[in-house]
């Protein structure tokens, strides 16, 4: 939304308002990475700042739109730091009600200017998923992103309190460009493997987490 009224030289509730005029009606939450301003001052100080980023998030939630909220861990930034983001995401949750899920991105080194730190593990993966969902119990889900997780280490979270896995995805390209080496896209039937075998019943749902029901020809969204 910033890019979009830097761009236009709009105002970002007019770019919003626009949006939403043309059908638009959630936000996909990128762009967060770390609120901590010693962080994000290397690691993305081309965006926004945290603050900047709440009070669109804030501004979206208050004028009708649904949106997901991101933090990036695993780089240079620290336990109180990833405490800090889930705080302040949690605030501004309380606040609206806006926000509809939480992903932890687990930052791929490789191919960036940080390509010095090693991986993010399993244990920490699956322990930002947990306290996830414990702090921020206002948040309605949890989600496992597979394609930076792996998707055994997805299946795993969905036992450490997430219960979203997206999704099938045909092509990937922004994770497997700095080295991910998960799968580019997954087929429908492997990812109900993985949550029946994690003892979860599988659900399609659309964007704004409505029940998707198929048939061979046609499929029905529950309003």
């Amino acid at each position: 939304m910033a890019f979009f009224a830097k761009r236009s030289k709009l105002t970002i509730e007019q770019v919003l308002e626009r949006l939403r005029e043309a059908g638009v009606d959630s936000m996909p939450g990128g762009g967060a990475e770390i609120f901590a301003e010693r962080v994000r001052a290397i690691i993305c100080d081309h965006k926004i700042d945290g603050s900047e980023w709440l009070e669109t998030a804030r501004l979206a939630h208050k004028m009708g739109f649904k949106s997901n909220a991101t933090m990036l861990y695993g780089h240079i930034e620290n336990d109180e730091d990833r405490v800090d983001h889930l705080l302040k995401l949690r605030a501004v949750q309380d606040e609206t009600g806006g926000f509809q899920t939480f992903i932890a991105l687990a930052f791929h080194p490789e191919n960036t200017p940080l390509d010095h730190l090693p991986v993010t593990t399993g244990l920490l993966d699956l322990r930002q998923v947990a306290v996830s969902r414990l702090l921020l119990d206002n948040f309605p889900h949890i989600k496992a992103y597979w394609q930076m997780l792996t998707p055994k280490i997805a299946q795993i979270a969905l036992r450490f309190g997430a219960d979203d896995l997206d999704g099938t995805v045909i092509e990937e390209k922004i994770y497997h460009d700095a080295g991910a080496e998960t799968p580019q896209g997954m087929r429908r039937r492997d990812l109900e493997r993985l949550i029946t075998e994690a003892g979860r019943i599988p659900f399609e749902r659309d964007t704004l987490y409505r029940a998707v029901t198929r048939s061979e020809d046609s499929f029905t969204v529950a309003i």
